[in-house]
């Protein structure tokens, strides 16, 4: 969640609104460490993706498998989502 930039001091006001009007390839990023391991990266903590409601028919032993393997019967619907989102990703590489 971004904050509103009234809410940080008037010198700090200041340098935002600064870097703001800077062109992208003016911004010196050198001091910011560049991340290589991403093993504890979450997805969806930021921005999430936009969610549709949709009626589907699926398997009655693939529905109990999700939901046998969701925590507490929660997010079946996400875990179903994600392995087709991964689908998606195999099916592009392969046909990429």
């Amino acid at each position: 969640m971004r904050r509103d930039i009234t809410e940080l001091p008037a010198g700090v006001q200041e340098q935002v609104r600064a870097l703001e009007a800077l062109p992208e390839d003016r911004v010196d990023t050198t001091d910011i460490p560049e991340v290589v391991d991403w093993s504890d990266a979450r997805r969806g903590v930021f921005c999430r993706p936009a969610k549709q409601r949709v009626t589907l028919s699926i398997d009655a032993e693939v529905l109990a498998w999700f939901k046998a393997h969701a925590t507490g019967g929660q997010g079946y619907q996400a875990d179903i989502s994600d392995a087709l989102r991964g689908h998606i990703r195999r099916a592009d590489r392969s046909a990429g």
